[in-house]
């Protein structure tokens, strides 16, 4: 049984598995998360260990993980369209759990960088086949909503990853972090297997003749092309994104640092009366902010788009447009303040307005295309989001805390400091982006 383009209908599922099918997945991309960002707080100790420069710390944590984790997207996404997106999500899973911990055995930063890229080759089967799998299992009025619940696995993801791994680091040693943190994501591989359900109706042998020989006539990597290139507000949203990207993932892995560089005799003195190591304070200080803070924004974000774009779409741009304008002051409040606490309290109102964007904008990615393009369109933004802003944000706020600090004279404390500063006003280019896709929304979404 296929629709009018050659896609397959889904059934409903009920309630009930709904919501434990939302729970897993939203389990897994915390997994995802965490085996991805726990590199962050432990950029320090690997930097002392292995000799490493800070854009050397970028290139390990961003662009090693994000040339294979764009590029493969685009195919994946193009298996997931037709193929079984659990047992997708499953083998991805495994894989990039079991490179986290085989970066606990590399001895050296190229031996590091090529386990982060094995990484990055996991992870790119997630989220392409997760937003369409999500966007199947729930009606269209909940899906900004549906899509928010799940992209909370980032700042959840980034609160166990950054506590978990300084909480270790401290006992055992970075190299344990990676290898604990690894491990559970083999498990939970197997429970998506085998309890995640594919809602496809699966045609009859001719159906399946007429859809395959339809899609190969199509070339539907070329269709979604070509149905994106009309859409304005796409282009628009994704390099907004990709904006707001850059500067998340360029910031977090020298988060930790700033705190140990600028603020390390206070850091240590909070640590001590915690009775916790710096790196578990930080792990843990970092982490509650990113995830609490992240959290509350991710789903926040989403529901705010969903109570007043069901009435006019542009609330999907709005939001983001505005929230990426309010968390510029109040960073760089944050990063120039000479307290510590003060500024990890900053950094978590931060962390709610730095989030807000993830329901809108993967909610107009669904929505912008027909069905059988879903998880195609989700792959070309997470391809743009994540090549601009994983791939160069952490190289290019490391490479420029190199620059203050070395070739400037500023050192290593206030180079980091200048380089998250610089990168926060990037922000402006994004707020103007979200504000001008609100010309071409309205009239762009295909419902």
């Amino acid at each position: 049984m296929t629709d009018a383009v050659g896609a397959p209908q889904v059934r409903a599922v009920s309630a009930g598995y709904r919501g434990y099918a939302m729970g897993l997945l939203l389990l897994i991309y915390v997994m995802n998360f965490v085996d991805r960002q726990v590199v962050n707080i432990l950029a320090e100790p690997i930097k002392r260990e292995l000799g490493l420069l800070d854009w050397q710390v970028g290139a390990m944590s961003g662009l090693a993980f994000a040339i294979f984790y764009t590029v493969l997207g685009l195919p994946i996404a193009r298996l997931a369209e037709r193929g079984h997106r659990p047992f997708i999500i499953a083998t991805a899973l495994a894989v990039w759990s079991l490179f986290t911990a085989l970066c606990g055995f590399a001895q050296n930063f190229v031996q590091l960088l090529l386990a982060r890229i094995g990484v990055g080759v996991g992870e790119a089967g997630c989220t392409p086949p997760a937003h369409s799998l999500i966007v199947d299992y729930v009606p269209k009025e909940k899906r900004a909503s549906a899509l928010a619940f799940y992209s909370m696995g980032t700042p959840l993801g980034s609160l166990v990853g950054m506590a978990l791994g300084g909480l270790i680091a401290d006992e055992y040693g970075w190299r344990a972090a990676f290898i604990v943190c690894g491990i559970p994501g083999v498990v939970l591989a197997i429970v998506a297997a085998l309890t995640l359900v594919e809602p496809r109706i699966r045609a009859a042998a001719a159906d399946i003749r007429t859809r395959s020989e339809a899609m190969r006539q199509e070339r539907p990597f070329i269709a979604a092309l070509a149905t994106l290139k009309r859409k304005r507000t796409f282009w628009l949203v994704s390099f907004a994104a990709a904006i707001k990207a850059f500067i998340g993932y360029g910031q977090a892995p020298f988060a930790a640092s700033f705190f140990y560089r600028v603020h390390g005799e206070e850091v240590a003195a909070l640590a001590a009366s915690l009775g916790l190591g710096v790196g578990g304070f930080l792990g843990l200080a970092l982490g509650l902010m990113a995830g609490i803070g992240g959290a509350i924004g991710a789903y926040a974000g989403g529901v705010i788009a969903d109570r007043f774009g069901g009435r006019d779409y542009r609330a999907y741009v709005s939001v983001p447009a505005i929230a990426s304008l309010a968390v510029i002051p109040l960073y760089a409040i944050a990063i120039l303040s000479p307290s510590a606490t003060f500024a990890l309290g900053c950094l978590l109102f931060g962390a709610i307005l730095g989030t807000l964007w993830y329901g809108p904008v993967y909610a107009t990615a669904q929505t912008i295309v027909p069905p059988h393009m879903r998880a195609t369109s989700s792959a070309i933004l997470l391809f743009i989001i994540n090549l601009i802003g994983l791939g160069l944000g952490p190289l290019a706020v490391g490479a420029l805390s190199d620059f203050f600090a070395i070739a400037l004279g500023f050192g290593e404390a206030e180079g980091v400091r200048y380089a998250l500063l610089t990168s926060a006003f990037v922000g402006l280019v994004a707020a103007a982006l979200f504000w001008m896709a609100r010309k071409t929304i309205r009239e762009e979404m295909e419902g």
